[in-house]
């Protein structure tokens, strides 16, 4: 599980991939983290929130201590944090209990070599959206797609699923997307839907998409890395 709080990945790892991190060899992982805690010996404090972090023997106490930190202290140089969790279901508990979950889709629509991308308050985004009740994620992404964007495409394997963090009228949300690959169908009427704050939506070829993406969220740069991984090339 990874989750994006204020933007920055905290991965969530069971026991078995977090011994897989503390293995010897010619090129160490642990040399990729600036800080590493083992939660059995210390307490987390607030100045390992830079670079990157990683908290051995992690447990849900220790998950509640990280999200309190995170709301209150200067966390401006914190670039990612794993927990290699001693049980990783009860840490995913944990992280989610503070939070409203709300569940939403969205979709990666390709037209041959290119992507489309929309344009939403200040940064290139993906369309995706909350749930109606009783929607499928696959039958919710389809519909936020053309919602948004005007197109229609045909659904495809799943990509991944991200969670992030917001505010809306002082409540703190959990956002659980699930995305899709899709494949355009018609864009004969594509518009970009105004009442969104969308403002401009565009067909990117994976060059073009890179470099827009440096203005994006670090979710969404996710999703496409993961996209990436599923195809080498679009």
């Amino acid at each position: 599980m990874i989750v994006f709080i204020n933007d920055r990945p905290i991965r969530l790892v069971g026991p078995k991939a977090a011994a897989q991190l503390t293995v010897s060899t010619d090129s160490p992982p642990l040399e990729d983290y600036d800080h590493i805690v083992d939660a059995r010996l210390e307490t987390l404090r607030e100045d390992v929130l830079h670079g990157h972090l990683l908290v051995l023997n992690t447990t849900p106490a220790t998950v509640t201590k990280l999200l309190s930190l995170l709301q209150k202290a200067n966390a401006n140089n914190l670039l990612s944090v794993t927990l290699g969790c001693l049980d990783k279901e009860a840490c995913e508990e944990a992280i989610k209990k503070p939070f409203k979950v709300i569940k939403a889709a969205g979709g990666v629509v390709f037209k041959g070599k290119k992507m489309l991308l929309m344009f939403r308050r200040g940064v290139w985004d993906l369309p995706k959206g909350k749930l109606d009740d009783g929607e499928s994620s696959k039958r919710g992404a389809a519909r936020e797609v053309t919602e948004e964007t005007g197109v229609r495409a045909a659904i495809g394997d799943r990509i991944c699923t991200t969670w992030h963090t917001y505010t809306q009228n002082g409540n703190r949300i959990l956002k659980r997307t699930k995305w899709y690959r899709m494949t355009l169908l018609d864009d004969s009427r594509m518009t970009p839907q105004i009442d969104e704050d969308i403002e401009k939506l565009a067909w990117f070829d994976q060059r073009e998409a890179k470099q827009a993406l440096t203005n994006s969220f670090s979710s969404i740069r996710y999703v496409i890395d993961s996209v990436n991984k599923l195809v080498d090339k679009w």
